[in-house]
């Protein structure tokens, strides 16, 4: 459940980065909106265990706001690299 979630919030941020920030302007919304759920899902798989200590009382299914954070933060993160390179190479 909570792969869902990175992947939708990091869409979400994607779409918004698109529509109200000029991200990735050049190569369209699904792009942005693929840039950013393919960041969450990074964020939420790989970067969050790195940082988040599991709590001693947490089933490995339950939901985990700091990993959502850690998602948000990497779709972003993502999405201004993203839009430096196209700036920069027109990749």
């Amino acid at each position: 459940m909570d792969i869902v979630l990175w992947v939708l919030v990091g869409g979400i941020l994607g779409g918004a980065g698109y529509s109200y920030f000029s991200c990735n302007e050049g190569r369209g919304i699904m792009v942005s909106v693929v840039i950013g759920a393919l960041g969450g899902l990074l964020g939420g798989q790989m970067l969050a265990p790195l940082f988040v200590a599991a709590g001693a009382t947490a089933a490995p299914g339950d939901f985990d706001a700091s990993a959502l954070l850690f998602a948000a933060a990497a779709a972003a993160a993502f999405l201004v690299v993203g839009d430096l390179v196209y700036r920069r190479w027109r990749v």
